[in-house]
């Protein structure tokens, strides 16, 4: 069997998403969007169990998956889903020394990965996890 495309192109496919967080993000640095998009996907894991976070991971794009599943401690008990404030400052809790994320971060890594994945298999997942999880991924209507 040949190699996913998702696999062969996941790098670029990766630059091409954090050039698009950055500029969603008004950041300047790649390094910020990691920050950035790392707090994010820690303060939406951390609100789902084990069993659902795969099921999400699974959607990803692969460095995006292996973005969301490092580092974890599946011991921790999911926590629930809060207001945009509150997980907003747990994105942005993340390396607080090197972690410049605006007060919209969830909301800009929500429209750059849904420009930048099937965003249909992302709300199809969705669908089937937790309250709040569609909230978290929402995009802002256009003003």
């Amino acid at each position: 069997m040949p190699i996913p495309m998702a696999i062969q192109h996941a790098t670029e496919d990766f630059e091409r998403f954090l050039a698009d967080a950055r500029d969603t993000s008004g950041l300047t640095t790649r390094n910020q969007t990691y920050t950035m998009v790392d707090g994010v996907l820690r303060a939406f894991r951390a609100r789902l169990n084990v069993r659902d976070a795969i099921r999400f991971a699974n959607v990803l794009p692969p460095v995006l998956r292996a973005i969301f599943v490092a580092d974890w401690d599946t011991d921790t008990a999911p926590l629930a889903f809060a207001d945009r404030t509150v997980m907003t400052k747990d994105a942005q809790g993340l390396r607080t020394h090197h972690n410049f994320a605006p007060d919209t971060c969830i909301a800009d890594v929500a429209q750059a990965l849904r420009r930048n994945m099937d965003a249909a298999a992302l709300d199809q997942v969705l669908e089937t996890l937790p309250e709040g999880a569609r909230a978290f991924w929402r995009v802002p209507e256009a003003a």
